[in-house]
């Protein structure tokens, strides 16, 4: 019988392998206590792109507008900033959240939450209203230069909050950007105009798992 000898086992908490992935881009680019910024983190294990670098003692900031969620985030994240707020666009200091029957699905946008209801397999079962801080007052606040790790994932919401970034003043190793639309009948679209973006900006898309994609900066990649 054939038998695998494993050196080093490593367990991902991500949906698709995301956390591994990006530990072997810090790994080849010596990094080796990356810090990262959540943005819709949702779930303090559960599909989290994060955990895998908190339970090897790395530490970030954690954003996630439903109070509930945020509650039990705060709960087992204890070293990380966990902020119960959304990232605006705009001039706006609150904005409309939708909570649906999943969890997952939440959104600021209305269009979004009525998609994913029309559906027949969502529902819209309340609207809160929820503070709002830019991205880049994120960082300001709490990075002293900026995350080495960011996961984006906020339904809908995406390519809007990656255009609001000042990639000119903070330049993030790694980007961890949802990618694709959520249906539940089958026909979800690849954002293109995401991945067209931050190839725009000068940032390689290293992996994709079909759901997210992974970006690397392209100088620090050359530098590895």
């Amino acid at each position: 019988m054939l038998k695998w000898i494993r050196k080093e086992e490593k367990i991902s908490y991500s949906q698709c392998g995301e956390d591994l992935i990006v530990n072997f881009l810090f790994q080849t680019m010596r990094i080796s206590h990356p810090s990262y910024l959540d943005v819709g983190a949702h779930h303090p294990r559960y599909i989290s792109n994060t955990f895998f670098f908190y339970n090897n003692g790395c530490s970030g900031v954690c954003i996630e507008p439903d109070p509930t969620l945020m509650d039990y985030i705060r709960k087992v994240r204890k070293r990380d900033v966990c902020l119960n707020v959304g990232v605006g666009i705009g001039p706006e200091a609150t904005a409309k959240f939708y909570l649906l029957s999943a969890r997952t699905l939440n959104t600021f946008s209305l269009e979004e939450a009525t998609r994913y209801q029309a559906n027949g397999k969502q529902k819209i079962e309340k609207i809160i209203d929820v503070p709002l801080v830019s991205i880049n007052k994120v960082i300001e606040e709490y990075f002293p230069s900026c995350p080495n790790f960011i996961s984006l994932d906020v339904e809908g919401m995406d390519f809007e909050i990656i255009k609001s970034f000042d990639f000119s003043k903070y330049r993030p190793q790694v980007f961890c950007i949802e990618t694709l639309t959520y249906t539940d009948d089958k026909t979800e679209r690849k954002l293109v105009e995401i991945i067209d973006y931050m190839k725009a900006c000068d940032y390689i898309p290293y992996a994709d798992t079909y759901i997210n994609t992974i970006f690397v900066d392209k100088s620090a990649w050359a530098q590895r």
